[in-house]
């Protein structure tokens, strides 16, 4: 009873007691002298090595003092260290040390948390109990996971078993503040996710071997805890559990006790057994004692002895807490009726407090495995393990302009810990980084979360870029020009080409004859090698024109090679190829062995610009992953051909024909075709377009198949006839048909409306319910209908004036 008491006070301060307890202390700051005599006395330290203070790491000493209170009940020292008053040379001395908070335990660094998953004082001490009790608290992922603990603590340990919704939360801290007060008791196990549980909430795990316990040859039965998970309402759950399966009693139900602490808020029920059914009655209360468990307290009452008074047509009765002592007779016909008597209780106080919000908790598990994408679930599963970032600049408002005027390019990638993409793109970023190690590129990185003036492009400084709105972005840095933006995929592997691309001039002066073959035929890198870029060239006589090709160049770094000839040399190649100067010539990679487009210079970059964007253009090209969006920013119709993998030569010829003919299509069709882009996609090597098809068809059609989609009028699709040949004529004769009007759609493109996923995701439904006097989300359509019944009204007055749980045999059944 002792150790009980000691327990609850514990947990009670922990709660907070009475009244929330004054936080006046100040967070204490060591000297690298104190941290060393701390560090080697042995002592439990958690410990924050102070730089630069931004506001986002001000908050967090503000959280970090806050905690010291809570975490000194546990022996933990918590703290900070001015690096700028003496450097502690492991802890003051690396970038990483400003984002991270340590734990030392035995002398030694024991763990160290980024200050993203140490946020607030309900994560900092979660986080940091959770550390301390990682051989007292396991932490399972799947079920199999959870059935081998389930066998280890079998005949030893009863199991807690809670499921939070993420870590470093409230509930988080209770279960880890209950975790260490009754850690060497229970075995506590954590989950966060998966398919173990269905619903958020705390069970335990009847393990250990009981009298008459009803165990399964594989799982331990389990109750769960009804209420909201917190410090206190655990600890009373724990108690419940401890208590008395069945107790009898030889009194009358009104002549017991209501149950004492720590039962007093549970509820009595009452059964009655005779001499002649004793081991039956004895058996029947046991059952129904497991299904009441964690609901309520079952007395069995022996009928034979003289205090009992209670008239032999009740068989049951029942007490509730804190509604007076009476005791409520009835007379049941199962003992089911007892269950639901408490299950529709309970059901009707979760309704009520259901209704202050508007939103169930079950809901929102049920759609929480689908709200994440692909990326978004793989960083999700990743999150424990951080990217090491050594290999890459941290940039702040203080160092930004220091560090970019000191690096002739600077590749900057501004990004938000808590964006999936950003997360997942910042391992390809770094990635490159490592693989220009050593070369003249700074690789750095902006978190757009801390530094958010800065990625504002907030600064008494002039910054080289607009306000950064859509993340992740990388951009290209160079000491007094304007910043270039990156657009092409989020890959390692086509980062890494445009910035190799971008290290050269734009455009390269071509002095010889030599320069320019080599421009032409050879890769400025090694590392580009089996690469073919596309390439444009300027010649130009005189200096007229030149400045206009220089500034195009520079807007195509990094996409492509520039070169430049001027004078004698240009001459000498135009009268070699029987041009006049000046010219633009674009050698596109998809064409080697043809001449090159001459394209004549126009009066602005930015036209010249759109010319050489529509030179590089492939009269028929094959869409992949990669290229599909530029071709889309075209703003034309798409004639789609779909042609499948080739099992032989054979079928390698046929879609060889099947692109000649496309081809014919587009040069017969002359000037007809300018509204639209012929393109084909290989489902062999790109099988996205395989559920791109099914989704415009609603079914997969057979192939090759062609199809008119993204027209610019609306959202139609068409459907070549399936089966029909595929030649230049009859699709020209399809295409004017469409036209015309004659030919039915097979199908509608979606919506472009990107609608919440699901409902508790529509935040504006949300700032509606709490705010009902503002503006309701309408479509124009409704807009409309009410300003037509407002009409009717006006015109009118002028007129005038003129579920509850169920026991299954499964003992996992809530699993």
């Amino acid at each position: 009873m002792m150790w009980m008491c000691v327990a609850v006070f514990l947990l009670w301060l922990r709660s907070g007691g009475c009244t929330e307890k004054a936080n006046t202390s100040e967070l204490i700051e060591y000297t690298a002298a104190d941290f060393y005599e701390k560090l080697h006395s042995g002592k439990m330290m958690f410990i924050y090595f102070e730089h630069q203070v931004s506001p986002t790491i001000s908050l967090f000493l503000l959280e970090l003092e806050k905690s010291a209170d809570a975490l000194q009940d546990y022996g933990v020292l918590v703290g900070k260290v001015n690096c700028d008053k003496k450097l502690v040379q492991a802890y003051c001395t690396q970038e990483r040390e400003r984002h991270t908070a340590f734990l030392f335990r035995g002398g030694k660094e024991f763990l160290g948390f980024d200050l993203d998953t140490v946020f607030d004082v309900n994560s900092i001490v979660s986080e940091v109990l959770f550390a301390i009790l990682r051989e007292e608290v396991k932490y399972v992922h799947t079920d199999t996971d959870l059935l081998a603990m389930e066998k280890a603590a079998r005949g030893k340990k009863d199991i807690v078993l809670g499921y939070v919704r993420s870590l470093g939360t409230q509930e988080h801290r209770s279960m880890m503040e209950t975790a260490y007060v009754y850690g060497s008791k229970y075995q506590f196990i954590l989950i966060t996710g998966g398919p173990v549980l269905k619903h958020l909430g705390v069970w335990f795990l009847h393990c250990r071997v009981h009298s008459k316990l009803p165990l399964s040859p594989e799982r331990c039965p389990l109750t769960r805890m009804r209420k909201p998970l917190s410090t206190l309402s655990l600890h009373s759950f724990l108690q419940l559990m401890e208590a008395p399966l069945v107790s009898e009693v030889y009194d009358d139900p009104s002549s017991v006790q209501p149950p004492q602490f720590p039962y007093q808020q549970t509820p009595q029920v009452f059964l009655f057994s005779r001499p002649v059914t004793k081991q039956q009655d004895l058996d029947t209360a046991t059952a129904l004692a497991w299904r009441l468990r964690g609901l309520a307290l079952l007395l069995l009452v022996h009928r034979q002895s003289p205090a009992v008074k209670t008239p032999d047509e009740y068989n049951a009765a029942y007490r509730l807490p804190e509604k007076s002592s009476e005791v409520k007779y009835l007379t049941l016909n199962d003992h089911d009726e007892v269950l639901e008597l408490f299950t529709n209780q309970e059901k009707e106080e979760e309704d009520e407090e259901d209704d202050e919000g508007w939103l169930e908790d079950d809901e929102v598990d049920s759609h929480f495995a689908k709200l994440d994408d692909e990326i978004a679930a793989s960083v999700y599963e990743n999150r424990g393990n951080l990217p090491d970032m050594d290999s890459i600049t941290q940039l702040t408002s203080d160092n930004f302009h220091t560090a970019v005027s000191h690096s002739s390019l600077t590749v900057a990638l501004f990004y938000l810990k808590w964006d999936a993409v950003s997360m997942a793109f910042l391992s390809s970023f770094i990635e490159v980084a490592e693989r220009l190690e050593g070369s003249e590129v700074q690789m750095s990185a902006v978190d757009c979360g801390e530094w958010t003036d800065l990625c504002a492009a907030q600064s008494s400084l002039p910054i080289p870029f607009q306000p950064i709105t859509a993340f992740p972005c990388v951009l290209l840095l160079r000491p007094k020009e304007p910043a270039q933006i990156y657009r092409g995929m989020l890959g390692s592997e086509a980062l890494h080409r445009f910035i190799l691309l971008s290290l050269q001039a734009s455009p390269v002066l071509l002095s010889t004859k030599e320069e320019v073959t080599s421009f032409l035929q050879e890769v400025p890198q090694p590392e580009l090698a089996g690469y073919h870029p596309d390439r444009v060239m300027g010649l130009f006589k005189t200096h007229t024109g030149v400045s206009l090709f220089t500034e195009a160049a520079k807007s195509l770094r990094g996409e492509m090679l520039t070169g430049l000839l001027t004078n004698g040399l240009a001459e000498k190649w135009a009268a070699e190829h029987s041009m006049e100067l000046p010219a633009v010539l674009v050698f596109p990679s998809w064409r080697a062995h043809t001449p090159p487009s001459t394209l004549p210079v126009s009066p602005s970059s930015e036209e010249l610009l759109t010319h050489i964007h529509s030179a590089l253009l492939h009269p028929l090209p094959e869409l992949t992953v990669e290229n599909l969006p530029s071709f889309l920013s075209l703003g034309k119709a798409l004639l789609l051909l779909f042609v499948g993998e080739e099992e032989d030569e054979i079928g390698r010829k046929q879609n060889q024909a099947l692109v000649e003919e496309m081809r014919g299509v587009v040069e017969v069709g002359g000037g007809r075709m300018e509204q639209y882009l012929a393109c084909w996609i290989h489902l062999g090597r790109t099988p996205a377009g395989m559920s791109v098809l099914g989704s415009y068809l609603g079914s997969m059609p057979p192939l090759p198949a062609l199809v008119l989609t993204h027209l610019p009028s609306g959202d139609e699709i068409y459907q070549f006839p399936p089966n029909t040949p595929i030649v230049a004529s009859s699709v020209l004769q399809w295409l004017q048909r469409i036209q015309g009007g004659a030919v039915s759609a097979a199908g509608m493109l979606g919506e472009d409306s990107w609608p919440p996923a699901v409902e508790f995701l529509d935040f504006l439904k949300i700032m509606d319910i709490q705010e009902p006097d503002s503006a309701q989300q309408q479509t124009p359509e409704e807009e409309e209908e009410e300003e037509e019944e407002e009409d009717s009204k006006e015109e009118d007055v002028n007129d005038s004036s003129s579920h509850s749980d169920t026991f299954h045999n499964n003992p996992h059944s809530e699993l």
